[in-house]
């Protein structure tokens, strides 16, 4: 396929997925940086092997993969013409993203009360990698959750429909993209104590 060929709107289609996969492609070359340095230093001699994971981390894998299935409904929904699953699926992925927030912020809590510190003389290699994680996790979830604000905008607005789907599957992409980079540190961090 030409990528020169087509209307104006369907060239400014493809380079809008592009950049999201070339966004994409920076993400993991990012978090497959640190969970390299990770996996190096666990060799230390003070790092720390009977670390467990807070049980709110274990509940927010489950809340985020939800998430994902919700917003495939409210694709179908829209692509179905059906306004009002739409509407519901999309705000109940923004109700799960928030939960999975909540609940990561819950998973902080459970380590700092079990004695593990981000920082300061308390402080370890291994929390401060599973900290770095996350957050940087979080950080790009905040991003997510924007553009999913983004998309219900634009859906109240009546944008998409069927022909007229890039904004929400351009959005889809980056909320899937950014709960299948999660399962993957919650599988590495429970695997590789």
């Amino acid at each position: 396929m030409d990528l020169t060929q087509g209307t104006t709107e369907e060239k400014i289609g493809r380079a809008k997925k592009m950049m999201l996969w070339f966004g994409i492609a920076s993400m993991v070359m990012m978090f497959a940086g640190l969970t390299s340095a990770y996996v190096v230093s666990k060799s230390r001699p003070d790092w720390i092997t009977d670390f467990q994971l807070p049980a709110s981390l274990y509940w927010s894998t489950v809340v985020i993969v939800i998430s994902s299935l919700t917003f495939i409904l409210a694709k179908k929904s829209i692509t179905d013409g059906n306004r009002k699953n739409a509407t519901f699926s999309l705000l109940a992925t923004l109700g799960l993203g928030i939960a999975f927030v909540v609940l990561q912020l819950e998973g902080f809590s459970e380590i700092i009360s079990s004695g593990y510190y981000f920082t300061g003389s308390e402080s370890t290699v291994t929390t401060s990698f599973i900290y770095v994680l996350v957050l940087a996790h979080l950080a790009h979830l905040a991003a997510g959750l924007m553009v999913l604000l983004v998309v219900i905008y634009n859906h109240f607005k009546q944008r998409y429909k069927p022909g007229q789907m890039l904004g929400i599957e351009l959005g889809a992409t980056f909320w899937h993209f950014l709960d299948v980079l999660w399962v993957y540190l919650f599988v590495f961090l429970y695997f590789f104590r």
